[in-house]
């Protein structure tokens, strides 16, 4: 059987197709049991993580407990991995913490991880996704806040995205974040910002 050359498969669309879903599926496993199943997210979210040229650089979730940012946050996440692969052909890299486990892994007493090391791998990676960042606790000497500008200052200058989850407005977290982190948070997420409404799905409801 002949093909003519506009019916030949073209080898390169099966091997990104092969490494869309090998990157999917891999990312599938670090996600949390409960946050993989497939769920209806907000339109301004799917459009992020189509990476249109016309969204922003980066995306908060906002909204009331339990309205589904999380799970929105992870499905928007693997959406945006796969679509990175599509337009670049590689695999990138994502960094996702909780707010409390990264903030505890900037610690200069953590044993289990190097702060210098790990605020460079946050400021390079090619996509940061904090959950709950309202969550976490300010260190009293600071350094955690030090820490924090340093990653989001270089992913700032930069134009690496990052996906935040969190109960509160960007405008609200400067006593958590710091005031520099806050204020280049609200400029990276300009036009980003989703409030996620609905009933508390924890309790039988429906999210947003």
């Amino acid at each position: 059987m002949s093909f003519s050359s506009d019916e030949t498969p073209d080898p390169r669309e099966s091997v990104l197709r092969e490494r869309r879903e090998d990157a999917v599926n891999g990312y599938l496993e670090r996600t949390p049991a409960i946050y993989r199943d497939t769920i209806h997210i907000h339109p301004a979210a799917g459009e992020w993580s189509r990476r249109r040229s016309n969204t922003p650089t980066s995306l908060f979730l906002t909204g009331a407990i339990g309205v589904g940012k999380t799970h929105t946050a992870w499905q928007t996440s693997r959406q945006w991995l796969a679509t990175t692969v599509d337009h670049t052909g590689r695999i990138p890299t994502i960094e996702t913490w909780r707010s409390t486990a990264l903030f505890d892994a900037l610690r200069p007493d953590n044993r289990d991880y190097d702060a210098k090391t790990l605020t460079r791998t946050l400021q390079r990676a090619d996509l940061l996704y904090i959950d709950d960042l309202a969550a976490a606790r300010v260190s009293p000497t600071g350094w955690t806040q030090e820490r924090l500008y340093e990653i989001f200052d270089e992913r700032y200058i930069n134009r690496r995205p990052a996906l935040i989850t969190c109960d509160v407005y960007p405008n609200q977290i400067s006593h958590i974040v710091g005031d520099r982190v806050a204020s280049r948070l609200g400029e990276m997420c300009r036009h980003g910002v989703i409030l996620l409404e609905g009933d508390d799905r924890r309790m039988g409801g429906a999210a947003a």
